[in-house]
């Protein structure tokens, strides 16, 4: 395996498939380690190549409006698999990308499996690579293996940062009382591969929703001692840490109702809980916002409370890991090498970037400037007025180091604009010139031809 023309990728999630593919799109030979199923891990039930462990959806899909959104588009234009598989199996979800989880992770492990450069190895990788590998991408997401990352917090001499991340309930479609639930996106926005009615609405009046929410705070919950001072990443809490916040902060938060009218009535409901569709069969729907650590047996009881619930049943309940990062803004130079040893370079989750897009954009970085190295070419980074240069940014360098925590794309990490902008017209003008300046920095870094493995 040792060549000084194969560039060897720790992990197999979405951040790790996007370098391979983007290498191999380079002419690389890329050596895939993937530890499952030789090792499982909390959160994972198959061996698929970049499996969705949560969510099914990468959120927003408006490129001018929407800093996610913007990313995707910037993805596309450099030929991301990642976004290619989630175009080919997207499922109704109103302004949303969602897709068809079991569909999406086939098509990216089909279409690398394909590619005669890439080469996957089941197996775990324990410990730092050796150096005889001379290029690596790690990229074994906020689930690395103990040993790998124990190796790695005595390589870099910092302790782990860590946050709690929980998992949704995922229902059968047949189960949900079609006489008391109506489809429904908020305010009737249409989005990829929807028609404005893409979410199944569950209706709660006041004494209803008091009821639930006092039940969340009662029920029965998974304790972590040895993580107990873990802090949580604000986008993925669980309902109950939401709800303990304030009587009222579900009904702003994952239970709110704007933008919903419930057609028995007319009127808009108290609160709603939302499902939307998990599968291209629409056998499945997730809860949408419902991650949580509340105990199976206490899961079951408490949303069959939810009205058209009454009789769910659950094809996966929801749960909660531990997910670990690197202090990426201390540790990495701006084209995620790590410092202490710069053949070592990081991608996804674990350099501290939040979501399943900016984890994969990560990669796709990642993959490129391994391929620029392996051309004897020095790697040029995205302007920082891009989404993915933004990102790339934030975590290598943007971010305070000393209060460094996840954190998905946005519009605030771009670089300011000039001009009287406000509101959309303020998103719409960072689009429009992060597009611009995305395409300017893509035109030589194109990937063409193919390097051959020695």
């Amino acid at each position: 395996m040792a060549s000084s023309r194969k560039v060897h990728i720790v992990g197999g999630g979405l951040a790790g498939s996007e370098a391979a593919w983007q290498l191999a799109r380079a002419g690389v030979a890329v050596v895939l380690h993937e530890m499952r199923p030789v090792r499982g891990t909390e959160a994972h039930i198959t061996d698929q190549l970049a499996e969705l462990v949560c969510s099914n959806s990468f959120r927003s899909d408006d490129a001018m409006n929407n800093a996610v959104g913007l990313l995707h588009e910037e993805m596309r234009r450099a030929g991301s698999l990642i976004m290619r598989a989630a175009d080919a199996h997207k499922l109704p979800a109103g302004g949303a990308l969602a897709v068809d989880r079991h569909g999406f992770s086939a098509a990216v492990q089909e279409a690398l499996l394909a590619d005669p450069l890439v080469t996957l190895a089941r197996e775990e990788v324990a410990s730092l690579p050796p150096g005889d590998w001379q290029s690596t991408i790690v990229a074994t997401g906020p689930l690395t293996s103990p040993a790998l990352a124990e190796a790695l917090a005595t390589l870099t001499g910092e302790d782990s940062l860590a946050f709690f991340d929980a998992i949704a309930p995922i229902v059968h479609h047949d189960s949900i009382d079609q006489t008391i639930t109506w489809k429904q996106s908020r305010y009737d926005k249409a989005g990829p591969g929807g028609e404005g009615a893409d979410y199944i609405n569950c209706p709660l009046d006041k004494e209803q929703y008091d009821t639930f929410v006092a039940g969340l705070l009662a029920g029965d919950k998974t304790e972590f001692k040895q993580w107990e001072n873990t802090p949580y990443f604000q986008g993925c809490q669980p309902i109950e840490v939401i709800a303990a916040t304030g009587p009222q902060s579900l009904r702003f938060g994952p239970m709110k109702p704007v933008g919903l009218r419930d057609p028995r009535t007319g009127k808009r409901p108290w609160a709603v809980v939302q499902l939307r569709q998990d599968n291209a069969l629409g056998t499945l729907w997730n809860i949408v916002g419902f991650q949580t650590k509340l105990k199976h047996g206490e899961q079951v009881r408490l949303f069959r409370t939810i009205p058209g619930l009454q009789a769910a049943e659950f094809a996966r309940l929801g749960g909660l890991h531990r997910n670990t990062f690197l202090n990426s803004p201390r540790l990495l130079d701006e084209t995620l090498r790590l410092k202490a040893r710069p053949d070592l370079r990081f991608a996804g989750q674990i350099t501290g970037c939040e979501g399943y897009v900016e984890s994969a954009a990560v990669g796709l970085m990642a993959g490129r400037f391994a391929a620029a190295e392996l051309r004897g070419k020095t790697p040029t980074t995205p302007p920082t007025t891009t989404a993915m240069g933004a990102l790339l940014n934030h975590i290598t360098g943007g971010a305070d180091a000393a209060t460094f925590q996840p954190m998905n794309v946005n519009f605030g990490l771009f670089r300011p604009i000039e001009g009287a902008f406000r509101g959309k017209e303020r998103k719409q003008a960072l689009a429009a010139r992060a597009l611009a300046d995305f395409d300017r920095w893509l035109a030589p870094n194109r990937t063409t031809g193919r390097i051959a493995a020695e």
